[in-house]
């Protein structure tokens, strides 16, 4: 098991590319619900202004 996590020596390399690519992955998820709901605030704020555009 020790083997397994030491990577033949490039564990530093390997798990920190795991673990950019998990932060990455889990941006892309995050992102776009947080534009939305900013975006649905937006509409929500200038529909009780009465705004139309």
């Amino acid at each position: 098991m020790t083997d397994f996590f030491n990577m033949g020596g490039y564990a530093f390399f390997v798990w920190t590319s795991y673990g950019l690519a998990f932060v990455i992955f889990v941006a892309n998820i995050i992102a776009p619900i947080q534009r939305k709901a900013a975006i649905i605030r937006q509409l929500k704020r200038r529909q009780r202004r009465g705004e139309t555009t």
